[in-house]
């Protein structure tokens, strides 16, 4: 069973990786993919925000 850190510290590399995906979806003007990546990006933004992690440095969607 994940310890909360390892649960943290994946939602971290997963909430980079979607953002990533997002800034490159947006980029190519692939709505549809934007939409369901924002939908991902939301989710593990408010897990890491119930976690007490501070987004305000490297949240660079900022939706």
């Amino acid at each position: 069973m994940p310890t909360g850190i390892e649960t943290t510290k994946q939602a971290l590399d997963d909430f980079k990786k979607i953002q990533k995906y997002m800034l490159l979806a947006r980029k190519e003007n692939a709505q549809e993919t934007y939409t369901e990546l924002k939908e991902e990006y939301h989710t593990i933004k408010a897990l890491l925000q119930v976690s007490g992690v501070n987004l305000t440095d490297i949240d660079k969607i900022k939706e």
